[in-house]
């Protein structure tokens, strides 16, 4: 009986996908329970929405790499992907342009495979420790340019934004224990933070599925 249930509960739940880079990946965290995905499932759960989270995305990766995670991912048949991209396009010096077009590609792909998307845009990463004080301005211009254009692509490919404020990234230039060891990546408290600045995004979008009006 208890198999059954556990069958039924699973065939319910809520299927959220999560591609992107490392970030996205969990990177940092100190457990695996601790990485976004996980984190984000939690929460859904907690506000009424049986979630189950598998993660698609890649560490290193850049905008061009998610045709390759959407491939798998929608054999998955998720209703909601998240995309956290674009820090891997600032450090490789790729063109805005061309990395918001490579987001939005993607946003519509998954779109028209029938999933919710919400994507979170690049952070600043003129926040980061190892950033030399004299290039913090370039850093931040060259990261606001990128969440610019993000933003511009995802809206027109039909997706959601989370934290379209850079909240997080508020957040990380104020509080070293936000980063991991490595001074880039999040540290589990960090992913806290980036978890429930992405979660009322990510709750409207679940709330828009089929998915979510059977398990009320």
């Amino acid at each position: 009986m208890a198999w059954g249930s556990a069958v039924l509960n699973d065939a319910m739940a809520l299927r959220l996908a999560v591609l992107g880079d490392s970030i996205a990946y969990g990177v940092g965290a100190a457990q695996p329970s601790d990485a976004l995905g996980p984190r984000l499932a939690r929460d859904l759960a907690g506000l009424g929405l049986p979630t189950q989270s598998r993660t698609f995305a890649m560490p290193g990766a850049c905008s061009a790499d998610l045709a390759r995670q959407i491939q798998a991912a929608t054999l998955w048949q998720p209703d909601v992907a998240v995309i956290i991209v674009g820090a891997n396009d600032l450090t490789r010096l790729i063109s805005p342009d061309r990395a918001a077009a490579q987001l939005g590609d993607a946003v519509r792909q998954i779109r028209a495979a029938g999933a919710e998307v919400v994507v979170a845009p690049a952070p600043d990463l003129s926040v980061l420790p190892h950033v030399p004080l004299a290039m913090r301005a370039v850093v931040q211009a060259g990261s606001a340019l990128l969440r610019r254009t993000q933003t511009q692509a995802t809206l027109a490919a039909g997706g959601r934004l989370a934290d379209p404020q850079g909240a997080t990234s508020a957040a990380f230039a104020t509080d070293p224990a936000l980063f991991s060891r490595d001074r880039f990546h999040p540290s589990s408290a960090g992913y806290a933070v980036i978890a429930k600045a992405l979660v009322p995004a990510v709750h409207a979008a679940a709330s828009a599925t089929d998915r979510a009006d059977q398990a009320r």
